[in-house]
């Protein structure tokens, strides 16, 4: 049976072939795999039972079903220089198509260039905020470089990914190194965790809330549940005392007296005093499990619109719609949104005379009532 193998292209891309060959390639070496209508250049990422694994549990894997495309040959030095060759005109290509975005008066920006080995196709990532309608721009694209044009649609998270950097922590983004899922993140995160909500200081380089935000989440989530509600009114030996904040790190808790006076006591210690005064905190297991779901919607960041035409080929009419894969980068994008309710009234204001009807009737409703209810919640956008 053929083997499984993870190969690694440029930005972070990576795709998982098929290799007959009994004897598995080097990690890291170069291989030549099938391409769409031609052939591609990769290095060999994962083999064997991890690229199994990945294949299962990554989001570029294929799953039960596998995946048909195949690693043909071990790539010579000759096609290893070619493809650096290559790596050097991306640039060239990405600035020449930036002119002319410029020309067509486009609001995109084009991220990264990149060239199929055998030129047959190059692919052009980019990020926008409107609709866009570009089939001038690839015309005139696909007219520059007589070869297939590929434009892909990515959100912000994804082109931190593929440029890759260094965070503010002085390491490699996560998102480029090893994390395997962009997963979305709210403010509410920042919340749980008592951290600034000031943007500038919990932002990463894409604009968006920091990955690492969520590595933490639900340690603090999980703790909190042992303590009391903040801003609760407990029974304690003193009376009636409210919480004011709590330490999870130092199990402490801060109370304030019905006299204003602010104290500190261990959270033991608070349920025995809790429990002396006849009104016992309820207990919660400090190991029980804890199902955290996303507050937010979804961000939309790993589907692309994508065009696709070969040198001299008519292009159909298309556009690209954006709204819904770059949300605005600002603190209320990342709070939950609530549908606003919206009622609709038919016929205009009852109770009006001189309009066919006797004053004072209302078309068989009674007063106050609606008659439609068909407005329902709008849907937000």
């Amino acid at each position: 049976m053929p083997h499984v193998i993870e190969v690694a292209f440029k930005g972070n891309r990576k795709d998982f072939f098929l290799w007959d060959a009994d004897e598995l390639p080097p990690v890291k070496s170069a291989v030549i795999v099938d391409a769409d209508r031609g052939e591609d250049l990769g290095f060999v990422h994962a083999l064997a039972d991890l690229a199994e694994k990945r294949n299962a549990g990554t989001p570029h894997g294929y799953g039960a079903a596998g995946t048909t495309k195949k690693a043909r040959r071990l790539a010579t030095d000759d096609d290893v220089r070619r493809a650096n060759e290559l790596r050097a005109d991306d640039e060239v290509a990405r600035r020449k198509a930036m002119e002319r975005v410029a020309a067509n008066d486009l609001t995109m920006k084009l991220s990264d260039a990149e060239w199929q080995w055998d030129r047959k196709k190059l692919t052009l990532y980019f990020t926008a905020e409107k609709r866009i309608d570009f089939r001038t721009l690839v015309r005139e694209l696909a007219s520059m470089f007589r070869t297939r044009i590929e434009l892909k649609q990515i959100g912000v998270r994804d082109e931190a990914k593929r440029l890759d950097g260094i965070g503010r922590c002085g390491r490699q983004y996560c998102s480029a190194s090893w994390l395997p899922e962009l997963r979305p993140v709210n403010l509410g995160v920042a919340k749980d965790q008592r951290l600034s909500l000031n943007p500038s200081q919990i932002s990463g380089a894409c604009g968006r809330l920091m990955c690492c935000l969520r590595y933490e989440h639900e340690f603090y989530v999980q703790s909190r549940k042992r303590f009391p509600k903040e801003g609760k009114m407990i029974k304690t030996k003193r009376g009636e005392e409210k919480i004011i904040a709590n330490d999870i790190f130092r199990d402490r808790v801060t109370l304030r007296g019905e006299d204003g006076e602010l104290r500190t006591v261990l959270l033991a210690e608070l349920h025995s005093e809790a429990e002396e005064a006849g009104a016992p905190l309820p207990a919660i297991a400090v190991a029980a499990v804890l199902e955290v779901e996303p507050e937010v919607e979804p961000e939309v960041e790993q589907d692309f619109a994508e065009v696709t035409i070969e040198a001299g080929e008519d292009l159909a009419p298309h556009s690209i719609d954006a709204d819904a894969d770059v949300p605005p980068s600002s603190d209320a994008a990342d709070q939950d949104r609530r549908p606003h309710r919206r009622r609709g009234r038919r016929g205009g204001r009852r109770n009006r005379s001189g309009r066919g009807q006797p004053e004072g009737s209302s078309d068989g409703q009674p007063d106050g009532s609606s008659d439609d209810q068909s407005g329902g919640a709008a849907e937000s956008t």
